[in-house]
Order: C-alpha cells, then sequence, then structure tokens
C-alpha cells in the first residue's frame, strides 16, 4: 500500500508499534537517543504506552492519532515516542506509577508528558481528541513562559516514584506460621462469590495464580468448603462466555459478575496459567469439564498462536471487522439466532439449550454470547440424551461453527513472542502432560523450550526479551529469567534430562549476578545492563502474572533443594520474611508468597527415583496431586546432580521419599511412595 505518512516506527517488529508507523505523529520508538534528542532541542517528551490488543488505545489512534490536526500539535512542541507496554513493561511500570500518583488511576492507552530526563511532568489515560489538543497546548505553554514550575513538580514526583515499590530488609529470625496463612485466607474470603464463584464484583478476572494457592491451601489443611468454592470457580469460569466455548482458549476478563461477556482479547499469559490451574484440578476431581478446557484450549494454542519457530504469539485483538466493514470489539465471536439456525438446521433448538441462545445468553443488539449453565450430566437427563451422542452433537457443532467463523475477518495477531509468557505457557503445557499423558503436550513444551534455548539464550548466559522476524532486539527482565527457570525446572522433574536443571541453575546464577539487590535481599526488575530509568523498580506484588520476585524466590527453594544448597533457600526465605507484614492485609496481591509459605509451614518433600524404570515411575507420580514437593528421576549411573548420589542399583529401582534431606527407607512402587507422603 502507498501511505501518505511514515515514521520511524516502520524499522521496529512490535505489531502495536508497527500499526502507529503510517500515523501523521512523528512517532519514535523509546531509546536513549530520542532523549538526547530533546534534551538537544529542549523540548518536552509525549510518551505514549498501549499494547496491540488494547481496544482503546484502537480508539485513540483513530481520533487523535489518526488525525493531521492532533499531529501537527504533537510534532511542532514535542518529540513523540510510542512504547510497546509488553515488549518495554520496565517503561510501563515506571510511567503506570506516575500516572497513578497524579490522578489515582491508571490504564491503557498510558499518556505521559515528560521532561528530557526522563521525569513525568502530566499524565492520564484515554483522552478524546479536544481535550488532548487543549492539555497538549496548555502544558507546551507552561514550558515556554513557566519551565520552573515543571522543574518543580517533576522533583516532587520523582522522589514519590522512589518511595513506591521498595521493598525494605526485614531484620530477625523469619517465624512463618500456619495461622499466618489461615487469617489471610479468612479475610480473603470474605469476598468470594459463593454463587457464580470468582471474587464478589465486576468486572471479573481470571487470576489463576490465587487458585492454585487456593486450591492447593484446601488440599494440604483439608478444607472442603474452600476446595468446592475453587471448584465452582473454575467451572463457571469455563461456563462462561469469557471462555471461547467453540474455539477453545479464555478471553482475558468479564465484563460482568456471570463470566458471561469478555473483554475479547485472548492473552497468551492467561491461558498458559490456566492450562496449569484445570490440569491440576482435574489431578483432585476428575471433573470431565477440566478435561475438555485443558484440550480445547491446546488446540486453540496449536491452531491460532503457535510460530514455526515452536515459539507461541503474545495476543489476539478484542477487535475484528463486522460484515460492513466496522472495526468492534468481538465481532469474529458472537452470534446472532438466524445465523445459527442457518448452519445448525435441526440441531439449533438443542445447541440453543445447551448454550443458551436465550435471554441468559444474550448481549447487545441481535448479538449472543455463548454460555453455559448445567454440567453434562444435568443436561442430559433433561434431554433424555446419552453420553456418548451430546459427545458427538458437540464435536459437529463446534466443527460446524469454527468453519464458518473462520470465514469472518479474523481479529488481529500480535505475533511478537515474549520469553516470559513463554515460559509459562511450558509450564502449562507440562501440567497438562502429567495429569493426562498426551505426549503431543510435552512435545509441545519441548520444541517451546528449545525455542528459548536456540533463539533467546544468548552466549553470555543472558536472555533476550523478544522475538519477531529472526530479531530479538530488548535485553530480558526479571520476569523473563523467574518464569523460563520455573520451566526448565518442571522440564527436568517430568524428562529427567539434566540439560534443562543445569540451565536452570546457570540463569539463577546470571540473575544473581544482575538483578540482586543486596540491600534489600529482593530482585531488581531490569539488569544493571539496562539503560537507567528515573528508578530502578522492585515488582513484588502477584497479579494476573506472579510478581517476579515471587517467582524467583520459589525457584531458589526448589534449586536449593535439588543442589543441597542452603543459602538459596535462605535466600527464598528472607524475601517471603521481607514481604510477610503485608500477606494478611492483602491475600490475594500475595497469593504466590503464600503458596511459598506453605512450603515453610507445611512438610515438603523430595522424591528421588533412581533406576532403570524411573521414567514409568515418575510418570505415576505425576499423575497424583503433589504441590509440595520436587520430583527428581535417573535411569542411569552417569553424572547427576547430587541429590542422586550412593543411590544407583543396578537391579532395582527404588523411590526415595525424604524431608529437609532426611530420607525414609527407600521403596520400590509408587503405592507406597505415596503413603510415605500421608505420614
Amino acid at each position: 500500500m502507498d501511505h501518505q505518512f511514515t515514521n520511524d516506527l516502520i524499522n521496529e517488529t512490535s505489531p502495536y508499534l508497527l500499526q502507529h508507523a503510517h500515523n501523521p505523529v512523528n512517532w519514535k520508538p523509546w531509546s536513549d537517543e530520542v532523549l538526547k534528542q530533546a534534551e538537544k532541542e529542549n523540548k518536552l517528551l509525549i510518551v505514549s504506552i498501549g499494547y496491540s490488543s488494547c481496544h482503546w488505545c484502537h480508539v485513540m489512534e483513530k481520533e487523535s492519532f489518526e488525525d493531521s490536526t492532533v499531529a501537527a500539535v504533537m510534532n511542532q512542541n514535542f518529540i513523540s515516542i510510542k512504547v510497546d507496554r509488553e515488549e518495554r513493561p520496565d517503561v510501563d511500570n515506571v510511567y503506570m506509577n506516575a500516572v497513578q500518583l497524579m490522578t489515582g488511576r491508571g490504564g491503557w492507552p498510558l499518556n505521559v508528558i515528560i521532561l528530557p530526563d526522563g521525569r513525568p511532568v502530566w499524565g492520564g489515560t484515554y483522552f478524546p481528541k479536544d481535550n488532548w489538543i487543549d492539555a497538549l497546548k496548555q502544558i507546551s505553554n507552561i514550558h515556554k513562559d513557566q519551565p520552573e514550575k515543571l522543574e518543580e513538580y517533576a522533583a516532587n514526583l520523582k522522589e514519590g516514584l522512589q518511595s513506591l515499590d521498595v521493598v525494605t530488609l526485614k531484620e530477625g529470625d523469619a517465624n512463618f506460621k500456619k495461622e499466618t496463612i489461615a487469617k489471610a485466607v479468612t479475610k480473603w474470603s470474605q469476598s468470594f462469590d459463593l454463587r457464580q464463584g470468582g471474587m464478589n464484583r465486576a468486572p471479573k478476572f481470571m487470576m489463576p495464580n490465587n487458585y492454585q494457592f487456593l486450591l492447593r491451601y484446601a488440599h494440604q489443611s483439608d478444607d472442603k468448603q474452600l476446595r468446592d468454592f475453587v471448584n465452582l470457580t473454575l467451572e463457571q469460569m469455563a461456563f462462561g462466555g469469557v471462555y471461547d466455548q467453540i474455539g477453545g482458549g479464555f478471553s482475558r476478563y468479564s465484563t460482568d459478575e456471570k463470566w458471561h461477556i469478555p473483554h475479547f482479547e485472548k492473552m497468551l499469559y492467561d491461558n498458559a496459567q490456566l492450562l496449569s490451574l484445570y490440569s491440576q484440578a482435574y489431578l483432585l476431581d476428575e471433573n470431565p469439564v477440566y478435561k475438555e478446557t485443558v484440550y480445547q484450549t491446546i488446540d486453540f494454542l496449536k491452531r491460532e498462536m503457535t510460530d514455526a519457530s515452536g515459539g507461541f504469539y503474545s495476543a489476539l485483538d478484542a477487535d475484528s471487522d463486522t460484515a460492513e466493514g466496522a472495526l468492534e470489539e468481538g465481532a469474529y465471536y458472537v452470534w446472532s439466532k438466524e445465523e445459527l439456525k442457518g448452519l445448525l438446521q435441526d440441531d439449533f433448538n438443542l445447541f440453543s439449550e445447551y448454550y443458551n441462545v436465550n435471554n441468559y445468553g444474550h448481549w447487545e443488539k441481535e448479538n449472543y454470547v455463548l454460555i453455559r449453565q448445567d454440567s453434562d450430566e444435568d443436561f442430559l437427563k433433561e434431554h433424555n440424551l446419552d453420553a456418548k451422542s451430546l459427545a458427538e452433537k458437540k464435536k459437529v457443532w463446534h466443527q460446524t461453527l469454527l468453519e464458518a467463523r473462520e470465514k469472518r475477518a479474523k481479529p488481529r495477531l500480535d505475533d511478537k513472542i515474549l520469553t516470559a509468557w513463554n515460559g509459562l505457557t511450558i509450564s502449562g503445557l507440562l501440567d497438562a502432560y502429567k495429569t493426562f499423558g498426551e505426549k503431543e503436550f510435552l512435545d509441545l513444551a519441548l520444541n517451546n523450550a528449545d525455542f528459548i534455548k536456540n533463539l533467546q539464550l544468548r552466549k553470555d548466559g543472558g536472555l533476550n526479551r523478544n522475538f519477531k522476524e529472526d530479531r530479538s532486539t530488548i535485553n530480558g527482565y526479571l520476569e523473563d529469567y523467574s518464569s523460563t527457570i520455573e520451566a526448565f525446572i518442571k522440564l527436568f522433574e517430568v524428562t529427567s534430562d539434566e540439560q534443562w536443571l543445569t540451565m536452570a541453575q546457570n540463569l539463577t546464577k546470571y540473575t544473581l549476578d544482575h538483578f540482586y539487590n543486596s540491600k534489600s535481599k529482593m530482585f531488581y526488575f531490569t539488569s544493571d545492563e539496562d539503560s537507567s530509568l528515573i528508578t530502578r523498580n522492585t515488582e513484588y506484588l502477584d497479579n494476573v502474572i506472579p510478581a517476579s520476585n515471587s517467582m524467583m524466590a520459589k525457584n531458589l527453594f526448589k534449586l536449593g533443594h535439588f543442589n543441597f544448597n542452603r543459602d538459596y533457600i535462605e535466600m527464598a526465605g528472607q524475601m517471603l520474611h521481607n514481604v510477610s507484614d503485608e500477606l494478611e492485609g492483602y491475600p490475594s496481591s500475595y497469593s504466590n508468597w503464600l503458596d511459598l509459605m506453605l512450603n515453610y509451614t507445611y512438610p515438603f518433600f523430595e522424591i528421588v527415583v533412581v533406576g532403570k524404570d524411573a521414567k514409568q515411575k515418575i510418570e505415576n507420580i505425576h499423575s497424583t496431586y503433589i504441590p509440595n514437593a520436587i520430583i527428581a528421576g535417573s535411569s542411569s549411573e552417569k553424572n547427576k546432580p547430587e541429590i542422586f548420589e550412593d543411590r544407583w542399583d543396578e537391579d532395582n529401582t527404588w523411590i526415595y521419599v525424604c524431608v529437609n534431606n532426611s530420607c525414609k527407607l527407600p521403596v520400590n512402587s509408587v503405592e507406597e511412595a505415596l503413603s510415605l507422603l500421608e505420614n
């Protein structure tokens, strides 16, 4: 296509940045050189941050950034920078904190005006066109006539920013107690929605790590009521419109309390973690809905999110083109009665009852978002069907509607590959493999791990953040290391291939060298090799993705047990000790830390399987829900980690069950080993 305008974003690989490459705004990517240019020209900078599947980012682009009048104001008085928040979470975090300090709220698009040294002076989220122009003119005038005002405000705001995300070293001995966890869960439970699952509010986010912790805690504390709540939540999410009933995979969140109407963007990180959650929950309850959800979600990842390199893409947009050519949220996923009748013919009535093509499933205009209310068991009784017939019908329904949907304009794909999110996906696929034994799930995980090993792992031992068009352009952040280390540890537990444990250990050493804060005993989000921003943050609050520090603490704990490294275990304990005062007050923001605390307050086992039949025995062990253990296996006597030392027997395959390096007598059978975990 011939474009009237082209700016510097044309040389980037991020789909979000490329979306703006033909705006009349003279956008530039974030770089030290651009900041120096602003200093040389004595100009303020506009930093506009978003991501490819962000609905309101698209709206502001159409209204303002594609408008030549707006562009003229921006180009004349400012240097404008576009940032993909998924590529540069470090920049996003700093300026999100700034906007929250200034306005009390945040979101995307995030728009900030900064001085050439990076200090912010004004900001907000979405602005209508006229408001945006007025604000830019006012700030430009202040910069010309009263620059000292901006300097003073920037100095004060920087002080506020540097006080955020600071974790101080907590002195004294750590004394973790079960009572702390129990009190946190009791307070948390006051917010539970006991009717629809999830939290008692809207919108509703899936928050996989929250429910992984609650599932584990319910199991280990034998809390049936809590376990029932987790199962209610998982079933309702899988029944809801937030789950793609036809194509598999979850949207980012539900806008309502019944999980019905999603914000239709699909993110890799959600689906990766939900694979783990549903697979683990199946081990405890064998709910067929969980199995169906896992298999369909993996089908979605294979069909729409997999790159030839073995990596997984980042996201699918919420918006797509309608038949009339307008961009509309959810257009790809919703159905009208007339369309469904034409496609399903005689099966329409049964389909509409199963997926509530009625008042319960109605969204807006003539559109329906498919949602379930009944279990298959109840539905079969009501309609006098057998399970086999319903399964065959569902298969035909899904295939018919999927083929019809494929003919629609598809949502835009963000095909950049992010190391951190791929690490989460490896873990999700491995949990699915452990539960269901499908070799394909393991193969997908191994291909993904090989992608990271071969294309993202540098010769200096560090990781790159992003990958697209055979290019990696950004140094990795702590979350890239934390999730990759976690994935490689799990790969060793599943495959017994020592290379993955070795890589996890090497990445941990690199992280300690380049991210560790010796004063706070925590980890910075950015490497000491990265260019400095106005503040260097420590990410410790668990969110939709667990905090990179909580993931790292759990990695240290596990590696400490694999390698008999007491220092690692004590480091993990100190990190947990640093945040322990806040756990009871804000449990949902510390779920991964609470999960780590379970390792210190309940027995934590080392299960070591050594002998020619180790692989089969490990597979059998993995088919049991054991969240409080590491598992190490060896089928040969060759060079192995210390955990296998003096345990090889040519004639037998032994299973050792140990607690804190103190082992019970080895046993031959998995059943005997599992019984030792109960003592």
